[in-house]
């Protein structure tokens, strides 16, 4: 007579027991169609716990990279823990704005109907490029011309959403653009200005190691797209930009 099998045996592995939660992430943005790109933000599709696993298994295949750069980890003391730094470096600070949702900005109606146009600079700029994961060191200067119906959001939230935005894998170009849409989103102006400048590492640090090069871009949106006077004027009251 065969003996029966016990409540455990009879229970079935969980089905995605062994996947890679970076497996488990992808697949989710691929069934939604969304894009993954560097520059994106994907926390929507990070379930609770999972960023903390995500993390455990950046640090594995960071310690392969290691091994791949014959660096003895085992007996150098230096880089004994140098995965896990480099795994809660990218992924708790300089990749953060990719993992964690949108920073929660209150916005308040515009009750003096104010018309004139503000600046909010310099900000400071701490992100990475995508070409090569160096360094990206710069600030940022906002212009808003608003309306009645704009809505107001504090000085500190600017500062916010630039952090957000910039604290992903980014091309300088790319990333004012996502800025500009973000603020535009989120407080309806006239009009939107914004002038970026950064020392790009990867210029400086690698390739032809120019130390003195920056890059500076701008994006205009609305009135000051049309207003050739209030876009002088803008640029104009940038401290050092005159």
């Amino acid at each position: 007579m065969s003996s029966q099998p016990s409540p455990a045996n009879m229970l079935p592995p969980p089905p995605d027991q062994g996947t890679p939660v970076s497996v488990k992430i992808r697949e989710r943005l691929v069934a939604a169609r969304k894009r993954f790109h560097a520059n994106d933000n994907i926390a929507e599709f990070i379930e609770p716990g999972e960023l903390e696993r995500l993390l455990d298994e950046v640090e594995r295949k960071m310690e392969g990279v290691l091994d791949s750069m014959v660096i003895n980890t085992r007996d150098d003391h230096n880089t004994r823990n140098t995965a896990r730094r480099m795994a809660r470096m990218y992924l708790n600070e300089v990749f953060k704005g990719r993992y964690v949702v949108q920073p929660r900005i209150t916005e308040f109606p515009n009750a003096e109907h104010l018309n004139e146009l503000m600046i909010v600079g310099p900000l400071a700029v701490r992100s990475t490029c995508s070409h090569h994961f160096c360094p990206v060191i710069g600030k940022i200067w906002i212009g808003v011309m608003p309306n009645e119906h704009t809505n107001v959001i504090g000085l500190s939230k600017y500062a916010r959403l630039v952090d957000w935005i910039m604290g992903r894998p980014q091309i300088q170009e790319e990333a004012v653009v996502q800025l500009a849409d973000l603020i535009m989103e989120k407080t309806q102006p006239d009009g939107l200005a914004i002038v970026m400048e950064a020392s790009h590492f990867c210029m400086s640090w690698r390739g032809v190691r120019d130390m003195d090069s920056k890059m500076i871009n701008s994006v205009m949106r609305g009135v000051f797209l049309k207003d050739s006077a209030l876009r002088r004027e803008f640029l104009s009251l940038i401290p050092g930009r005159n």
